[in-house]
């Protein structure tokens, strides 16, 4: 019955819809949005210039951030790639630029290689399947980024902003208290500010 429907079986319901919700916006507006969000920057977020940011290498219909954080750098901030260290692990980052050497780690996906110094981001860009406006991301349920966030939020003050195009805004992303709220949502339309404020 749905009334006895877990969180996590909830989640699972809906990343079927949200995935193919994100990938007819970005077969509509894929690359304008992510040059969109480029234009917007993350002034609203109050980071001054010497905020590490960290992005993350777009796979599939996930909408690109090296726009922005092409532009991020060259406004001076430094920028920093994650890296998956296994399962169950948080992510750590490796600082990277325009011309630094990637490599396929997990899934494919692009790292920073080895041999990049780790940093401790100050802003996270991060991906998601939809987002609602407590906060709340659905991923694709491996918790790498709530484990990240929450053993960064024990260190040090850090601003998540999930990327997303506007059409992945849905009424409530089913959570537990094991799920770490994004404090901003930067949409083609704007930025949003999101959860406890």
């Amino acid at each position: 019955m749905a009334g006895l429907e877990s969180p996590r079986e909830a989640k699972e319901r809906m990343r079927a819809a949200a995935k193919q919700d994100r990938a007819a916006a970005f077969a509509r507006s894929g690359s304008a949005a992510a040059e969109r969000l480029a234009a917007i920057g993350l002034a609203f977020a109050g980071a001054p210039v010497t905020a590490i940011v960290s992005a993350f290498s777009a796979i599939g219909d996930e909408i690109n951030p090296f726009p922005l954080l092409s532009k991020l750098i060259h406004d001076g901030h430094p920028a920093c790639l994650p890296t998956m260290q296994g399962k169950g692990l948080p992510l750590v980052f490796r600082a990277w630029k325009p011309g630094d050497p990637l490599e396929a780690g997990v899934w494919g996906i692009h790292e920073p290689l080895p041999s990049a110094p780790l940093l401790d981001p100050d802003i996270l860009l991060v991906p998601l399947l939809a987002f609602d406006t407590h906060g709340y991301r659905l991923g694709y349920g491996g918790g790498f980024y709530d484990r990240t966030l929450a053993g960064l939020r024990m260190r040090k003050r850090v601003v998540a902003v999930g990327l997303a195009f506007d059409e992945q805004r849905v009424d409530a992303v089913p959570h537990t208290t094991y799920d770490q709220p994004l404090d901003w949502v930067l949409t083609p339309s704007g930025p949003i500010a999101v959860g406890p404020q």
